[in-house]
């Protein structure tokens, strides 16, 4: 009855009651309702123990709720007892009724080639009646549009600037690149260009000079109305620099260094001594070049540089004898640059199944080329990635494995383009199973006809490079300057067009490493990318792309009028 009561007197009292007071926090009013709740409770408990018992539990756990909500910052601590909680629970069961999660190798990360082999040799050797080579590929190049990167020189030349001594580093095509980027540079800055010298490298080991490889005198008469060549300074002016070319300036020129920086940079300095000198000298120059510079490039790669004569005597030796082995195939046959050899095994840091003794053996490979570069401190090696990534070597099984697939039969003739195959005994056993005639230049020549050149590493790879250019497919397996130089270089004869295969090696290691995949499947998949190596091999170069794989008429056969065109004279 008060309590109705006073509602009524509070919702009569009008303008002139006082306004209501706010309402309660929850947790106070909680606390109210909670206490009215517990004195009925307690009231009851004295009917009976138990009832007691209960009450005093429930008045303990608000207590300490309530304590909790007042500081709310323990709840942070509340994740950290329930993992204790956990730990002791856990501790308290037995581990062996526990499933265990097994962690299995990412698709494509480990060597399976040798298991896929066993199991599709038989119906790979049952599937043999189409032979690639008799097929006519899909993208046949189109006549008309394509024209040599090359045009001849419309201007004389005026006086030179100076001289310009360069030092070629790295293997035989890292030399090549050098020659042609220094010859661009010389007739860019109108300068006088000293034959190159060839810096002895610490991995090939070869003393070879330019005229042990190339031929000199086509080199200078080729380049006559272009660029200025002479093999070596001249006396007066070596008697400025004491007849020591360690006196001479040395420019230290960055990676891809853009054309006009030698304009800025290079050319006052020239102007100033009359003789510069450039070393180190690979890739010092971008690809991306006006169109002068480019034709200058192209002249030098693809007319300028010839094989010295007896490295030409003995390539057209093996081309004969190559085609002469192939007469199943009309002459034709399939040229492979095979990179299997030791210390590119040991430099990619990938695994293969040679177990302890590989490993063994790559780490002493590696710490003998590049002392300490994969054993510093913070270098993490992960050779299933590497492998996920395409970054591994093809060995030779797999390479048998691709060109089957491929539709190459085993009466194709193959040219096997490499240095000393790493465990060659074994490693080479499945591929001339797939392969009985696969040839080398070891096995086509005599002992005599190739000891002048056994020696010397740049020597073999020239001669490899001859055979695979005449070649009717070239098969790239891991990159690299020698098959970028082939591309070019096979498209440059060719009329644009080049049978290259450079297959897609990450979907290759995951194909390899299928368990489940039959011949039919697997054959199918990799006429598919035959198909894309083919469709690639008629594209036109791509802005930042070597001028050298790409002798395109578009990218620098403009007129010969435009910015750069000619020689900068003396001022």
């Amino acid at each position: 009855m008060q309590h109705h009561a006073y509602s009524r007197l509070g919702s009569l009292g009008g303008a002139a009651a006082a306004a209501p007071s706010p309402p309660s926090s929850p947790r106070r009013a909680w606390g109210r309702k909670a206490s009215a709740k517990g004195a009925a409770t307690s009231a009851a408990a004295r009917a009976g123990a138990a009832g007691a018992g209960a009450g005093r539990a429930r008045r303990a756990a608000r207590a300490v709720l309530a304590a909790l909500l007042r500081r709310q910052a323990v709840f942070l601590f509340a994740p950290l007892l329930y993992v204790a909680a956990m730990l002791l629970y856990m501790g308290s069961l037995s581990l062996d009724g526990v499933p265990r999660i097994i962690s299995r190798p990412a698709p494509g990360s480990m060597y399976r080639s040798p298991q896929l082999y066993a199991r599709l040799r038989a119906d790979m050797d049952a599937d043999n009646a189409t032979d690639a080579l008799a097929t006519v590929w899909r993208h046949a190049y189109k006549g008309g549009v394509w024209q040599p990167c090359i045009r001849n020189n419309t201007y004389g030349l005026p006086e030179p600037n100076g001289y310009i001594y360069v030092e070629a580093n790295g293997g035989l095509n890292q030399q090549r690149t050098s020659i042609c980027n220094a010859v661009a540079v010389a007739g860019f800055l109108n300068a006088t260009l000293i034959i190159p010298n060839f810096h002895y490298h610490s991995i090939w080991r070869d003393p070879s000079k330019f005229s042990d490889i190339y031929d000199a005198d086509h080199f200078v008469q080729s380049l006559k109305n272009d660029v200025r060549v002479v093999d070596k300074v001249p006396e007066f002016i070596m008697e400025r620099f004491s007849h020591n070319m360690s006196n001479v300036f040395n420019f230290k020129i960055k990676a891809w260094s853009p054309i006009e920086y030698y304009r800025d940079a290079v050319l006052p300095k020239l102007i100033e001594e009359r003789l510069i000198r450039i070393s180190p000298f690979a890739n010092r120059l971008s690809f991306d070049a006006p169109p002068a510079v480019q034709r200058l490039r192209c002249l030098a790669n693809f007319e300028a540089l010839k094989f010295s004569k007896p490295i030409t005597t003995l390539s057209d030796t093996l081309i004969s004898r190559m085609r002469a082995k192939s007469t199943e195939n009309n002459g034709k046959y399939v040229a492979v640059h095979l990179r299997f050899e030791e210390d590119m095994v040991a430099f990619s840091c990938c695994v293969f199944d040679g177990g302890d003794e590989e490993k063994k053996e790559l780490d002493v490979a590696r710490e003998r080329g590049w002392r300490g570069k994969f054993t510093r401190p913070g270098r993490v090696i992960r050779p299933g990635a590497i492998r996920m990534n395409g970054k591994c070597p093809l060995t030779p099984l797999e390479v048998g494995l691709m060109l089957r697939g491929m539709g190459f039969s085993n009466n194709t003739s193959i040219y096997l383009a490499s240095g000393k195959i790493y465990k060659a005994e074994k490693n080479m056993a499945p591929l001339l199973e797939m392969f009985p005639l696969l040839q080398t230049k070891e096995t086509l020549a005599s002992d005599e006809e190739l000891a002048p050149f056994k020696n010397f590493s740049s020597r073999m790879a020239a001669i490899d490079y001859s055979v695979c250019v005449h070649s009717e497919v070239f098969v790239t397996t891991q990159g690299g300057n020698f098959p970028q130089f082939l591309l070019g270089h096979r498209r440059y004869l060719y009329g644009g067009h080049s049978k290259t295969i450079k297959p897609d090696k990450r979907r290759l290691a995951i194909l390899f490493d299928s368990p489940r995949i039959g011949w039919k499947s697997l054959r199918r998949q990799l006429l598919n990318m035959r198909s894309h190596s083919d469709a690639k091999g008629i594209q036109m170069k791509r802005a930042n792309e070597s001028i050298y794989s790409f002798p395109c008429p578009d990218c620098m056969c403009r007129s010969n009028k435009s910015e750069h065109s000619k020689p900068i004279q003396a001022r």
